[in-house]
Formats: structure tokens, sequence, C-alpha cells
């Protein structure tokens, strides 16, 4: 099947969240430990699921986090209060920043293979807040052509409308489409509409050199 347009997911997948963690505390005020700040971090990002530290009286507004930018910021705070974070809004501020996150060695390359063969991209990504700095900062922006964002479409993956909406925004029927995405749950219901799905790990930025290339090459694109 030829590929001719590409949807990226964008954390754990082009970019993650890697913070400065020096100055976060707990409760006491006192630095928390390396393997705790990790934990957090892990749980501020994972693509699905209900973290550890939400407390009950939100559980049933989890699901719509990335639709309201308010909610966001409420829910997260009290998951990392929950954690035992003393300085929650530290790490908040940096979640919703450019500054903290870091593109994995090969998102420029993936990005510029797909632009060099007149591939249209979309970042496609449940999220309560603009990213678009994110690529700006990293000097990629101008090899995406559209940003479909939940906050802004009023859905979230795995719903199938998200999917076709980038596609439909791209001009690509979704059985010519491939979706590179870090969450079989998430990016993985791409398939749904017809699009081809490579998944890749979340793992550390310094771990993972050319995933995003070996997606691509996966189906002929490179």
């Amino acid at each position: 099947m030829t590929i001719r347009g590409v949807l990226f997911d964008f954390s754990g997948t082009l970019f993650r969240f890697e913070p400065i963690l020096d100055g976060l505390t707990d409760r006491r005020g006192e630095p928390l430990a390396g393997a705790r700040q990790a934990e957090i971090v892990r749980r501020m990002t994972a693509p699905a699921g209900r973290p550890e530290g939400l407390p009950e009286r939100f559980h049933d507004k989890w699901n719509r986090r990335d639709l309201d930018p308010p909610l966001h910021r409420e829910l997260y705070t009290a998951v990392l209060e929950g954690s035992g974070v003393g300085n929650p809004g530290h790490l908040y501020d940096q979640l919703v920043s450019a500054d903290a996150w870091v593109p994995y060695p090969d998102t420029a390359a993936a990005l510029k293979v797909a632009a060099g063969l007149e591939l249209p991209v979309a970042v496609l990504s449940n999220i309560a807040w603009d990213i678009r700095p994110v690529f700006e900062r990293a000097g990629t922006a101008d090899h995406v052509r559209e940003f479909v964002l939940s906050y802004r479409e009023g859905a979230v993956k795995p719903d199938p409308r998200l999917f076709a909406l980038a596609c439909e925004r791209i001009g690509v029927s979704p059985d010519e489409t491939l979706m590179i995405g870090d969450s079989a749950e998430a990016d993985g219901a791409a398939a749904e509409i017809g699009c081809m799905v490579e998944l890749v790990d979340p793992l550390p930025t310094d771990q993972r050199p050319r995933a995003l290339l070996d997606a691509l090459a996966a189906h002929g694109v490179g």
C-alpha cells in the first residue's frame, strides 16, 4: 500500500516530557528521590488509564481532561498532590511549556523525510494546551501541515472521528495514511478507519535513536 500522508502522535512519539526535577519537593519541602521523580513523570505522561494519586472525587472527570484546559490543570495538580509532591505547580508549569519537551534524536529527520517526499503530516494529540511552540522551538513546525489537538476539536483518541478529521485536513484517504504513535489503545485505533499503524516505545530520548525512521521505512517511506 502506498503511503501518501503521515499522522504522528506527540507525547512519547515525537517528543518526550523531560523536565528539570531539581526543584521538586515532597510535602515537607525535602527533595524527592530520583526513583520517585521518574514515577511521577510517568504518571504525568501515560497515554491511557487513570493514574495512581488521583483522588476518587475526580475519577469521573479524568477522561475529559484533554478537552478542558482548566480541568486539565486541576486534575494533574491533584495527581501530583496525591503522589506526595509538595510544589505541584513547579512541575505542571513545565508540562504545559515548550522548554521541557525534548525531541527524539530522529524527530527532525523523520519529519524532513516526509516533507522531502511531499507527504503531508498532521500531529494528532490528546492534549489540553497548544503544542505548536514545542515544534517551533525545535525548528520542526514548518514540516507539519496540521495540528489536530483534542481540546480544540472536542474529541479524544481513540475516538475514530479524530483520525478521520486529521486525514481530511491533510487531504489523504485513511487507507493511504500511516499513523505513528506509542499507545496501542489510543493510537492503534486509527486502524478502525483504515489507517496503517506503527507503534514506537516511549523510552527516554537517549535510548531511542531511530524508531521513527524505522517506522517510516517499514512502510516504504524513506
